[in-house]
């Protein structure tokens, strides 16, 4: 592309050197006889022939005359080719030094710049952090209406998420740092490193990043049904979510689960799986969100890693000795899904000073079929197959096991659960479409 630049120069000059050619006098003589002959060659025509007669001398005065003006020519020619030779060089050392500069870019400076927010491909930056959207700050002001509280879609420790909307109504959700809290800076450059090399349907995508003095930004694609914390523990209280979507969430996040684990290279280990970080985009598909934990498997010990995570999704072993491997996830994917199948949260407060986990209070129940039945969430009681809800919360039970080795891998738990899902939902189960009615048959099961 950048070459393209040097074209208005040789059309600028090629004319130029066409015109310096065409002002050439033709000599004389040339209009009277045929070619200009070597000196020894004597003229052939008896027009030149009498011309000489008449005029001696005249042929040879006009034939210096035209190598005088030859001469004259040839140093504007000079001139022009130096010219034209300086700019090109001159380009073509400008090309080089901005071309070593972006490889040069460092993204932690004071304040972003590059992107004018199209569609996310304007600028691409490449380095250690992969290749990452930098957006300027001024955009997501004006996208997110200057960060006004009507925009948020939602709130955690890390600070708070804004809807934004950018030109061609194109819409994103841009997740603002909290710049003061603990580690915030290490999180942030985790995410932009692991995720800007993730490309995977379960797996939301990190659309580009901003850094504005000591304030870091993430934008996402937006996600329009929010989390499944927000479905299930939310004013809805998972009216939203039947039992053949819920099975489609648990299904998309052990896929998500099993790329990190099973075909990452090297294998991930995300550490914060819970509800609040599975989200759902308008067909309720799920994507893993939220990698500021995340680790490589295998680089982890306890010396060199903070205990990290959300209370009720921690496995034992981690929580006391620090041990952090795939099955961490798995038992957080097990507390998952019991919020799926029970609609609690993980952990309750049962007095002012106690507090009961859903593993704790739902295992003896989960394992008696006669108990079973009664502590599913109410929104999808007698809504299912009695033997699928038997499949899956055999499937959660051994996920939640304290002993990591009894646990299953995550792609075991994706055998499980497939036809368990209908196949218009991306799994393997067939079954005939109901037919239209007010409401939930209790005697479909």
């Amino acid at each position: 592309m950048k070459l393209l630049l040097l074209i208005p120069i040789w059309v600028f000059s090629f004319p130029l050197f066409i015109a310096f050619t065409e002002a050439r006098p033709e000599p004389l003589i040339s209009s009277i006889s045929g070619p200009v002959l070597s000196p020894e060659s004597k003229p052939i025509s008896p027009i030149s022939a009498t011309l000489k007669a008449v005029a001696p001398g005249l042929q040879e005065n006009r034939v210096e005359e035209h190598q005088g003006l030859d001469k004259k020519m040839l140093i504007p020619l000079v001139v022009a080719s130096t010219v034209l030779c300086a700019i090109i060089l001159s380009l073509f050392c400008f090309w080089i030094y901005r071309k070593s500069n972006s490889r040069n870019f460092d993204p932690k400076s004071k304040q972003s710049s590059g992107l004018t927010l199209g569609k996310f491909n304007s600028l691409r930056m490449t380095g250690k952090k992969g290749s990452v959207s930098v957006i300027e700050y001024h955009l997501l002001e004006s996208a997110t209406n200057n960060f006004k509280e009507s925009n948020i879609l939602g709130e955690g420790g890390f600070g708070c998420v804004y809807k934004a909307r950018f030109d061609d109504n194109f819409l994103a959700a841009v997740k603002r740092l909290d710049s003061g809290r603990q580690d915030a800076e290490r999180e942030f450059e985790n995410e932009v490193d692991l995720l800007s090399k993730i490309r995977h349907s379960n797996i939301v995508s990190l659309l580009g990043y901003c850094i504005n003095g000591d304030t870091r930004f993430l934008v996402y694609e937006l996600m329009q049904n929010g989390s499944v914390e927000t479905q299930l523990h939310g004013p809805s209280h998972g009216s939203a979510l039947t039992w053949h979507l819920r099975m489609k969430i648990a299904l998309d996040a052990a896929r998500g689960l099993e790329y990190l684990h099973e075909n990452c290279n090297p294998p991930m280990i995300h550490r914060d799986i819970k509800s609040s970080n599975i989200l759902l985009d308008s067909n309720f598909n799920a994507k893993l969100s939220d990698f500021g934990l995340a680790v490589i498997a295998g680089a982890q010990n306890k010396n060199n890693i903070k205990l990290s995570g959300t209370l009720g999704y921690v496995a034992p072993e981690y929580l006391l000795d620090g041990k952090l491997t795939d099955k961490s996830d798995v038992y957080a994917f097990g507390v998952v899904l019991l919020e799926l199948l029970i609609g609690r949260k993980p952990v309750e407060k049962m007095a002012p000073a106690q507090c009961q986990s859903i593993v704790t209070w739902a295992m003896p129940q989960l394992t008696d079929r006669s108990k079973l039945p009664n502590i599913v969430d109410p929104v999808i009681r007698n809504t299912m197959d009695l033997k699928h809800l038997y499949q899956v919360a055999a499937i959660a039970v051994l996920c939640v096991q304290p002993e990591p080795s009894y646990r299953p891998l995550i792609t075991d738990v994706l055998h499980s659960l497939t036809p368990l899902v209908p196949v218009r939902l991306g799994g393997a189960l067939r079954v005939a479409e109901p037919a239209p009615s007010a409401g939930p048959n209790p005697s479909s099961h």
